[in-house]
């Protein structure tokens, strides 16, 4: 598993915990008292780390190639999963998955980005940055829920929308304005989770929702720390401090009022326990299911345009 910089001190206790348990399995000696302290140190070391993770740390943790990714949510916290295909202009975008699906019973129509653990599917999936017909695609789906009255789950983890010639000539600006237009006008429940990156322009385009969830290791922002330092300070190397500067994760999303719920991940972050954390994700996901459905169309709507209008709101004289 791919290892942190700031995961380094947790590791090392890790490997000596592992060399106990082996020399006491080998030489059949008892060291009960030596692991359960080794044990209680490891936890404590752990505790320590992720109790006090910096912004630019979170980040690192958003980016973890075993960190949980749309489908692994998919497997793990949905079923009966039909896929669908293709935006009805272009063609299909495999880094934009999605489909009819049940979550606890519920139906629901999904969509979201899907990233790759390796070269083959990273080449396949696009690294998670959808095309135009990627979000036409999603709007299609969203238009689909809207007439069989389901609500709408997107799951965002993308660095952003492709930036290359051919998405700028089939219009990906275009695409994601449209999206954002009619996802404020759907009129059925939508809750947007941010799995892991949630850069720009493209998360937005899946992003316009009742209710917006983070997971808690990841961040949403309308460019990457890097990004922003480059412009800044002129260097990369800066991107630590961009991202503390720039606000970007949970909890000070959830305390400048941006973000509505934060799901809380295992220890170690959603890479170390997937079920866990598809576990976490269902409940919030069924928890936000239940209060939207309640409410009249008219009062989603108005609730929806109202939450998004008070967004950098001038309260000073």
């Amino acid at each position: 598993m791919q290892l942190l910089e700031f995961e380094k001190p947790a590791a090392d206790l890790e490997r000596e915990l592992e060399k106990l348990r082996v020399r006491a399995s080998a030489q059949n000696i008892d060291m009960t008292a030596e692991i359960s302290m080794m044990e209680v140190k490891l936890a404590e070391t752990r505790a320590e780390i992720y109790k006090n993770l910096t912004p630019w740390q979170r980040v690192q943790i958003a980016r973890h190639t075993n960190r949980p990714f749309m489908l692994d949510y998919v497997s793990l916290a949905f079923t009966d999963f039909s896929e669908l295909h293709g935006d009805r202009h272009i063609g299909d975008d495999a880094s934009m998955p999605g489909g009819f699906a049940r979550i606890g019973g519920q139906r629901v129509v999904i969509v979201g980005h899907q990233k790759g653990r390796d070269t083959k599917e990273n080449l396949k999936r696009n690294f998670g940055s959808a095309h135009p017909e990627g979000y036409r695609k999603a709007m299609r789906l969203m238009k689909l829920a809207e007439k069989f009255g389901l609500p709408v789950i997107t799951m965002i983890d993308t660095p952003g929308a492709f930036p290359g010639i051919g998405a700028e000539e089939r219009n990906i600006a275009e695409a994601i304005a449209y999206n954002l237009r009619e996802m404020m006008l759907l009129k059925v429940p939508v809750i947007a989770i941010v799995l892991g990156e949630g850069g720009s322009g493209g998360a937005l385009g899946i992003g316009v929702a009742d209710r917006v969830i983070m997971m808690e290791n990841a961040y949403y922002s309308v460019i990457s720390p890097e990004g922003c330092a480059a412009i800044l300070w002129k260097h990369r190397k800066h991107a630590p401090e961009a991202a503390e500067a720039m606000k970007l994760v949970a909890p000070d999303l959830m305390k400048l009022g941006l973000i509505d719920d934060v799901i809380t991940e295992p220890t170690g972050g959603a890479h170390h326990d997937h079920q866990a954390t598809a576990d976490a994700f269902r409940d919030k996901v069924l928890s936000h299911i239940a209060t939207l459905t309640a409410l009249p169309t008219e009062q989603l709507l108005k609730e929806r345009y109202a939450k998004f209008r008070n967004f950098g709101e001038w309260l000073g004289k």
